[in-house]
């Protein structure tokens, strides 16, 4: 899982970072509101910092949530009941005060990224429609060009993971995470043995592009 780290303090957010790091997560790290604006695309989920030096992290939260769901959660040494509300509405998944323990931390990224994820494949409200597929995150369904196509449980997670964000590189260990909620410790197997049969399925396997290395991404 890839983590954004945004914040003005380069030894706050090294420490950060090496610590999510010894526990198994890929970060990056932001200083300025422009450089997270850049970044936040590659991330799984962004811790964002209310205060930095060329603006507010209240900005760049609406500013990313305009075009994107991933998880934001805000951080921020005030503990003030306005703060916490705005940096909601602004459109963030939660609120951490510092100082803050990393384990609390860290299961406050799993919380918001297992609810966004949840969201994808499990919210109520109309349908998807990307590319020439439609899909029904409601009922569960999906149809390529106005035909139903008929998806295990799996490989419907899948879809709707990697169409909530098309153009997105996912990387393994996160849609394994997201998907089968756990990593995939090294093996990649079942993983690949559901995209062969989801891109067999949607008789179109261009839509599931392959990055080397990395993982998989939905194109248009």
């Amino acid at each position: 899982m890839r983590v954004l780290i945004v914040e003005d303090q380069a030894d706050t957010a090294d420490a950060l970072s090496s610590g999510l790091s010894d526990l198994g997560f890929e970060t990056a790290t932001a200083h300025t509101c422009r450089t997270a604006l850049e970044r936040y695309a590659e991330a799984d989920a962004i811790l964002l910092d209310v205060g930095l030096p060329d603006g507010n992290g209240m900005d760049v939260c609406r500013t990313i949530r305009a075009s994107s769901s991933v998880p934001i959660i805000m951080v921020s040494g005030r503990d003030d009941e306005f703060d916490r509300v705005l940096g909601l509405r602004m459109g963030a998944d939660d609120y951490v005060v510092k100082p803050y323990g990393l384990r609390e931390l860290v299961a406050r990224i799993e919380a918001v990224v297992r609810r966004a994820v949840g969201g994808l494949t499990r919210q109520g409200g109309g349908s998807r429609v990307v590319g020439p597929l439609t899909i029904d995150l409601k009922q569960r369904r999906a149809f390529m060009d106005g035909r139903e196509i008929a998806f295990t449980r799996k490989e419907f997670d899948l879809l709707a993971l990697l169409t909530g964000e098309p153009g997105k590189v996912f990387d393994r260990e996160a849609i394994m995470r997201h998907v089968w909620g756990h990593p995939s410790v090294g093996d990649t197997r079942t993983l690949g043995v559901h995209m062969v049969s989801l891109r067999r399925k949607l008789a179109a396997p261009e839509l599931i592009q392959t990055v080397r290395g990395v993982g998989f991404r939905f194109v248009l």
